[in-house]
């Protein structure tokens, strides 16, 4: 059961309802930035454009003085800007230093990562949580538990070695391992309580980079806490392997009910943007009906019978102007990111499927009469030809959007009260 997010999501104490309220938040979309935080300008640069693609939640690392000193400055050039997004501070070995020295630093940021491994040694571990916690209270901040099975407590990890050892029945090695993760993380996060940090400020991770064990560890956590959960494989890889072994364990997680922020850990291919990570995201959240963020595109692989591969390049370009329009569509046109647009190749599923979308297109297949017929809400309405069937059809889906989703168009209170479905044909 996914829990009532919303406040530890921004970073705020919830008034009333608690961690068993009945109101629940929608799954919330987070990213986290590469830049050196010390580096003002570029963290502000690339907090705005994660914002832009949808982020609404950002991770900025904070690890130094240098990067400290600068939180409260990128947080006042972004509200300048009109980029009101939480900024989440990771904290890793001084944490509790920073928090203390750089007070604007804890004043700017809506939630503190706080990482039981990597909190500090022996005696000075429970002091230099508490001192995090404590600073969380003052602020009235949120705070992730965040632990991690690269950096799992070792001290912690050590002693259930030595426990599990003496068991008749000892757990295998990675039974014993994600039952650690779990219970540094419950455990931390019932002595940040009693510490005197609401529940209502608590939200917990468990990464591991593995899917079986990342669905294993949350099923069993979700079990065992009421606590908000943020999802995310961590360290997923480059490219189409770190995008499928994400969606693979995010999506078993989802459809259960389990996980209230997610984020996509994909490793950015040479000068690619960061914000593919937050485009892949919503659309994991989007495919599979739980969320919609912006209008995706219905296009069939194509076959023999699409030889020519001028169907694939618009619906390439058409999902790029969705994409493109979407920071300006997105407060003009409520309820657009619900569109759904499908662009086909030839005319064996090409009626049907365009349809069946708000806006389709069917082109012709290879042999088939060079024309393009258009549907709008099912009807056919116009035919293309000629050189421009790109151009004019975008002109149609602008004009769609315009008439349909400005306020008080005839159609914005059925589709803003109503999810239509969007698919991919695959």
């Amino acid at each position: 059961m996914r829990r009532n997010t919303l406040q530890v999501m921004i970073g705020h104490v919830a008034v009333g309802g608690g961690l068993d309220s009945t109101v629940i938040s929608p799954v919330v979309v987070q990213s986290m930035t590469n830049t050196d935080t010390a580096d003002a300008v570029a963290t502000v640069k690339q907090v705005f454009e994660l914002w832009q693609a949808g982020s609404e939640v950002v991770r900025i690392t904070v690890n130094s003085p240098e990067a400290a000193a600068q939180v409260g400055r990128i947080r006042a050039e972004l509200d300048a800007m009109g980029c009101n997004v939480p900024l989440v501070g990771d904290f890793h070995y001084n944490g509790h230093k920073l928090l203390s020295a750089y007070p604007e630093c804890a004043e700017a940021l809506a939630k503190y990562r706080i990482n039981p491994g990597n909190v500090g040694r022996g005696s000075k571990r429970d002091e230099q949580f508490a001192a995090m916690i404590e600073t969380a209270i003052q602020y009235k901040k949120a705070v992730r538990i965040g632990v991690n099975w690269g950096s799992l407590d070792q001290a912690k990890m050590a002693q259930m070695m030595d426990d599990n050892a003496k068991l008749v029945h000892p757990l295998e090695a990675g039974a014993l391992m994600r039952e650690a993760l779990i219970q540094s993380a419950l455990e931390s996060a019932e002595q940040a309580v009693a510490i005197g940090l609401s529940p209502n400020q608590i939200i917990i991770s468990c990464k591991v980079s593995n899917v079986q064990d990342l669905v294993t560890v949350y099923r069993d956590l979700a079990t065992r806490c009421q606590y908000p959960l943020h999802l995310g494989l961590t360290e997923a890889g480059m490219g189409s392997k770190g995008i499928v072994a994400s969606t693979a364990a995010l999506s078993l997680l989802l459809q259960e009910g389990i996980g209230d922020t997610i984020r996509v850990s994909l490793t950015p291919e040479p000068n690619e943007s960061r914000t593919k990570e937050v485009v892949v995201a919503q659309e994991i959240l989007q495919v599979m009906g739980i969320r919609s963020f912006t209008p995706l595109v219905t296009a069939c692989p194509g076959c023999g019978r699409t030889t020519s591969t001028y169907f694939q390049e618009l619906a390439m370009q058409i999902q790029s102007y969705l994409r493109t329009q979407m920071p300006i569509w997105r407060s003009d046109y409520p309820g657009v990111e619900n569109m759904s647009v499908a662009v086909m190749g030839c005319v064996v599923n090409g009626p049907g499927e365009s349809k069946l979308a708000n806006i389709g297109i069917s082109l012709p297949g290879t042999g088939e009469t060079p024309v393009a017929p258009v549907f709008v809400d099912g009807e056919k309405t116009v035919t293309l030809k000629g050189d421009h069937i790109a151009a004019e059809f975008q002109q149609i889906v602008e004009s769609y959007v315009q008439l349909n989703y400005a306020e008080g168009g005839k159609l914005h209170k059925a589709i803003v009260n109503k999810t239509i479905p969007i698919k991919v044909v695959s």
